[in-house]
């Protein structure tokens, strides 16, 4: 017990020092933390890794993919989503069949069932690309869509990958697949409804923090029991938590969520590349006593990694025409929409009654979700013609799709009687090891080499700025002025009542924190329109919510 505690230990010390070191020295640190535990592994005090696959599948990745969900900007999920589900689900699918078909080729008497689900295990992305493709000049529309597929490809490829097994036993059924992911999604909406409803009357942040902890276990773990995909669950309720969160959670609560989930996430993703570490040699000696050999057991590894290039570069290519088709029609609808949203309730309300049967006219409900829809349009109408995506944007897609934790945890919940489960395991851990080092060494050399020049968006910036603090400025002038003249100078406050001044300065607290929520509202609805670029939006926020925190702390208003 005490041996664990102490590997336990070194382990998080491990951790930590591996995302300092790593960015210090150019190299990711899931490779520090691979190597690290590989030398861990020759140690003769170190005892021998072995993870039971439930864990990886139960305890390690429901909470992984619910904190990323959490922390995906809302707007930016909207406007790529259909790029961003065309990666997730299509190319996850596609990608598993023309490996499935690799495998079941080259590994003889594997077969075509888990061929696809070793194919599932090494299809999806991981999101340290992300970080190594936030520091060059890449657009943030690239960013985005890199960081919704990596989110939700995971979910995808896990269901796939409990599919191909069940099918590898004769028992498959396409619509009882199709039913058990809708299962999933229905859980984990009413999980992240119920997250939100809880926590938001929660005094404390140190006991919100705790409670959500719990959301994606409770998400993933009635879903597997029903039969769905917990994963599918845990990705649902984040993604709501994420969206509802800001309207209904204090801002104490979310900073100490946002501090707590960073460091579970930092944990949790470290524990898995230093368990590949440390298997890597027990692997290899697998690997090697049942096969031929580790070299052909590494062509495999590497032809199945070209494999993932080519086809991601074949999926790629026609969603960007698509994408740019999609822009081209919203600009020649724009000036339309554009005359439809500077009319008045009255033109608008004709607008409606043209299209709908009986010439009806809308009620004012109807009216309302319709000038939202059309200033949504002309917020995304601009969004995606000031920032087109061309072939900078898709060589970054398609060379930062690296493989990374979820692939090493995926491939240790195959079962043990899986046919070569030594060699898939290896393979799969190979590709993760490759992609990380080959494409992750090179992403930014490359893009930095073939980034188009950084154009100047400082006068942007100040203007769209400015109309923030416009809004923000508006939305405090609505607060009723609950608070009156009061003692200003020194002489003022010594010679004040005590109690009255006590008195005046809870109201002018209380005023305040209305007007902080009253700007906070102004901003939330404005991520939703999109009217706004969304790092701004958030900056903002921040700022918003750390003056409240500052106020809430001092107990007295801040003049």
């Amino acid at each position: 017990m005490t041996e664990l505690l102490v590997v336990g230990v070194i382990a998080v010390i491990a951790i930590a020092g591996a995302a300092v070191l790593g960015p210090r020295i150019g190299v990711a640190a899931p490779l520090v933390l691979v190597a690290v535990g590989v030398v861990a592994s020759l140690l003769p005090f170190i005892p021998n890794a072995e993870i039971e696959p439930e864990w990886i599948l139960a305890g390690v990745l429901p909470p992984l993919l619910y904190s990323s969900a959490v922390s995906m900007p809302s707007m930016n999920f909207r406007r790529e989503f259909g790029a961003i589900s065309g990666l997730s689900v299509l190319l996850v699918v596609a990608s598993s069949l023309v490996l499935g078909l690799f495998f079941a080729w080259v590994v003889p008497g594997l077969g075509f069932w888990w061929g696809i689900a070793l194919g599932a295990i090494v299809s999806p992305t991981d999101a340290v690309a992300t970080s190594i493709v936030k520091q060059t000049s890449v657009s943030r529309r690239a960013i985005s869509i890199l960081d919704g597929e990596s989110l939700l490809n995971d979910a995808t490829a896990l269901v796939l990958l409990r599919t191909a097994i069940v099918a590898a036993a004769a028992s498959f059924s396409f619509w009882g697949a199709l039913g058990d992911f809708a299962g999933a999604v229905v859980i984990g909406w009413f999980v992240g409804w119920l997250n939100v409803f809880v926590r938001s009357r929660v005094p404390s942040a140190a006991v919100n923090t705790a409670l959500s902890f719990a959301v994606p276990f409770v998400a993933a773990v009635p879903t597997e029991h029903f039969g769905g995909s917990g994963l599918v669950a845990a990705v649902v309720a984040g993604l709501f938590t994420g969206i509802v969160g800001p309207r209904k959670l204090p801002p104490g609560h979310r900073l100490s969520d946002a501090q707590n989930w960073q460091t579970i996430e930092l944990v949790l993703e470290g524990a898995v590349f230093l368990t590949m570490g440390l298997e890597l040699a027990t692997i290899l000696r697998d690997v090697q006593e049942d096969h031929s050999g580790i070299g052909p057991a590494l062509l495999i590894a590497v032809g199945a990694l070209v494999l993932t290039v080519l086809v991601r570069t074949a999926y790629v290519v026609p969603l960007l025409f698509a994408l740019s088709a999609a822009a081209k029609r919203g600009e020649r609808m724009q000036d339309r929409f554009a005359e439809m949203h500077a009319g008045d309730r009255d033109a608008m309300s004709e607008v409606i009654r043209e299209h709908r049967p009986g010439n009806r006219a809308p009620s004012e409900r109807e009216l309302d979700r319709f000038t939202t829809r059309v200033r949504r349009t002309l917020a995304d109408i601009a969004y995606y013609t000031t920032a087109p995506l061309g072939w900078r944007e898709g060589t970054a897609v398609v060379w930062a799709g690296m493989r990374g934790a979820v692939t090493v945890a995926a491939a240790q919940t195959l079962p043990t009687d899986t046919p070569e489960r030594s060699l898939l395991v290896f393979v799969a851990f190979a590709v993760a090891l490759l992609s990380l080092v080959v494409q992750g060494s090179t992403i930014g050399p490359l893009l930095r080499r073939i980034a188009a020049p950084v154009p100047d968006t400082a006068a942007k910036d100040t203007e769209e700025r400015g109309r923030l603090l416009e809004l923000m400025r508006t939305a405090a002038e609505q607060v009723p002025g609950t608070s009156e003249a009061g003692p200003r100078t020194r002489e003022e406050l010594e010679a004040a009542d005590p109690a009255e001044l006590r008195a005046w300065m809870g109201r002018e607290k209380a005023r305040r924190l209305a007007v902080l929520e009253a700007q906070r509202a102004a901003i939330l609805d404005a991520r939703d329109d999109g009217t706004f670029d969304a790092e701004v939006l958030e900056s903002m926020l921040q700022n918003l919510d750390a003056e409240q925190i500052a106020l809430e702390l001092r107990g007295a208003p801040a003049r």
